[in-house]
């Protein structure tokens, strides 16, 4: 019995229909991973939604505009479970665009045990976080605070002469994370000083 070249052709087609969408979903499935490392690229580019980038380092002269002045706002945040004590030492300066300041935070660590934490900028209002521009600052690596150990953390930072002229006032705020894994691993070297400590030294 010879099979209908019309069904053959539909079950070729159906295979192709099944193959196609097969990729199409894995190329989604693969898209919403990038998703969210495009979102912070796009982000740290544009100033959206508060952040503002990486360290900054300008390669020409920055004329400071001493027409204008901006006031700047130093707000300190913990997240849930960070159990430090955090605070700027000044909470608000006057600045001309383009001019340097520098100010401190400072943080305590006031448990009995070593802690990693990773400070998030962000600056509102939001137009202004991509003329935010930092040369120092400790958000720029991890903070490792020793058992009630306390740390002067500056900030060195600038607002490009561009930012818009309807802005006069600028907020600058940090959030203290936890780095993810290192109480764990904190944990761990403690059992394991313990484990030594409680172990007999054999005789010989």
């Amino acid at each position: 019995m010879t099979a209908n070249p019309k069904n053959q052709d539909n079950k070729d087609s159906n295979k192709k229909v099944i193959r196609n969408l097969l990729f199409a979903v894995v190329g989604m499935f693969g898209f919403g991973f990038a998703l969210v490392p495009l979102y912070d690229v796009f982000c740290d580019i544009t100033g959206i939604n508060g952040k503002t980038g990486e360290q900054y380092v300008s390669e020409t002269p920055i004329q400071i505009d001493t027409s204008r002045e901006i006031k700047v706002e130093f707000l300190a945040n913990l997240n849930d479970g960070m159990p430090w004590e955090f605070e700027p030492l000044t909470r608000s300066v006057r600045v001309h665009p383009g001019e340097a300041s520098r100010i401190e935070y400072v943080a305590r660590n006031n448990t009995d045990r070593d802690i990693v934490g990773q400070a998030i900028p962000s600056v509102s209002p939001g137009i202004a976080a991509a003329h935010f521009q930092k040369t120092e600052c400790f958000c720029f690596t991890e903070q490792v605070l020793k058992a009630g150990e306390e740390k002067i953390m500056p900030v060195v930072f600038m607002i490009d002469p561009s930012i818009d002229e309807d802005v006069g006032e600028v907020t600058l705020s940090y959030t203290f994370f936890i780095k993810p894994g290192s109480e764990d691993a904190q944990a761990e070297k403690d059992s394991k000083s313990k484990l030594a400590l409680s172990t007999p030294l054999t005789q010989h």
